[in-house]
């Protein structure tokens, strides 16, 4: 376990203390990251900009397992915490001056249930934060299948949350990200997509029952996928992404909990028509450092085009 951060630098603590500290970060870790809008995962070929005028309706499914929790890359608890959420989805194509934007807005819901070891956590269901977006796409050559797209998303803190409670589906603070990606054909038949986004987090000042303020460190994440076409409708691909950052403290006291997360996907994407795709990834983190870990991930998505 690291040492707390003190005003005045790092001190050494007595064991009671660092146990205290230990089990509290480790359970605001736990709570951190199973909310289901921590991280701003994408699906491969996400970042392909369409004609101005169409319009997407997306439905996705995500399940995820956790069986275990890690405190500075050591196993500090075990149990299951499940989630299973979906997301409503409308993204418009639009141009402006010559650039083309997809106004955006995403809505989660859905429900997280601890058993066995975190059962004490309870579960929580509702809605999650409504999130805001737009690609503006900086590079758009769809004869060469190259794109590259810079996206803000923001967090509205819509969502379901009760100091109270250990689970909520809504975080009850603001969050801003900026993300870009950048698709490239490498031969005939396959793909790269590559992903970086920074995410910042405004405060919540209603954290736990005794309404602590919950402040937390820009969170980094980079992801790549690589996408082999079978056809024109059907590929399979792969994907790996890494986070780092987004140390948390509470009332000013470090929790030293920052994310050193890595995790694989593996997957495929298939048009059964030409307005209408099903989408489907398995995955599991590879290592964590802090926080919970999923043992299994299933992402599920279908899309309309009209």
């Amino acid at each position: 376990m690291h040492q707390t951060r003190t005003a005045g630098g790092r001190g050494r603590r007595s064991p009671v203390r660092s146990a205290a500290a230990q089990a509290a970060g480790v359970a605001l870790a736990l709570l951190l990251g199973a909310s289901p809008t921590h991280a701003i995962d994408v699906d491969a070929g996400d970042y392909t900009a369409l004609p101005a005028g169409t319009n997407l309706g997306l439905l996705y499914y995500q399940h995820a397992q956790r069986d275990r929790v890690y405190a500075g890359g050591n196993r500090v608890a075990g149990g299951d915490l499940d989630s299973d959420v979906g997301i409503v989805r409308y993204v418009r194509f639009m141009e402006v001056g010559g650039i083309t934007i997809d106004p955006q807005f995403l809505l989660p819901f859905g429900k997280l249930r601890a058993t066995d070891n975190l059962s004490a956590l309870g579960s929580a269901s509702g809605m999650g934060d409504l999130i805001l977006a737009s690609t503006v796409w900086l590079v758009n050559q769809p004869d060469r299948k190259r794109y590259f797209g810079i996206t803000p998303f923001l967090f509205v803190p819509t969502g379901s949350y009760d100091q109270n409670r250990p689970l909520n589906l809504g975080e009850h603070r603001w969050k801003f990200a900026l993300q870009a990606g950048y698709i490239t054909p490498l031969a005939d038949k396959v793909t790269l997509d590559l992903v970086a986004d920074v995410t910042v987090f405004g405060n919540n000042s209603k954290f736990g029952p005794n309404s602590a303020t919950l402040r937390q460190d820009a969170l980094v994440q980079g992801q790549g996928w690589l996408r082999y076409h079978f056809t024109e409708r059907f590929d399979v691909r792969g994907g790996l992404s890494y986070a780092f950052g987004g140390e948390t403290s509470v009332n000013g006291e470090s929790r030293d909990d920052r994310t050193n997360t890595s995790k694989f996907s593996v997957g495929f994407a298939w048009f059964p028509a030409a307005t209408f795709q099903v989408l489907g990834t398995f995955g599991r983190d590879i290592s964590v450092r802090n926080g919970p870990m999923e043992n299994l991930r299933v992402n599920l998505r279908l899309l309309k085009v009209f």
